[in-house]
């Protein structure tokens, strides 16, 4: 799988998702070279590895324009992205976005995320 180069990172959020556990990470170094704003790592039941990340990685733009950053989803069978959008930068706005993706994905419709404290 590929899968973020993550060296040091600090969990922001943690939710439980039907049998996920989903862990939201900011400031995060990495070792693959992006810039990532926020990595949002799901990992089902007991497993030790998530299997399914999704990235706020920075996009770049002009001097003193807002960043847009662009959304991909990492998966066992590859990387897509999905979009690119400004709002990305905000952990609200990745974090809605992110666990709606969560759902659709994992097929979760019937489940509910919730905060773990």
């Amino acid at each position: 799988m590929n899968k973020p180069g993550i060296m040091t990172a600090i969990p922001r959020r943690r939710y439980r998702y039907g049998e996920f556990t989903v862990v939201v990470l900011g400031d995060i170094e990495s070792s693959d070279g992006i810039d990532y704003r926020y990595i949002m790592a799901v990992v089902k039941g007991e497993d030790t590895e998530p299997g399914l990340y999704l990235t706020a990685e920075k996009a770049g733009g002009m001097m003193g324009l807002q960043s847009d950053y662009t959304m991909r989803i990492l998966m066992r069978d590859g990387a897509e992205v999905i979009a690119t959008s400004p709002a990305w930068g905000e952990l609200e706005a990745f974090v809605r976005e992110g666990l709606g993706i969560v759902g659709e994905v994992l097929d979760l419709s019937d489940e509910v995320p919730y905060q773990l404290r």
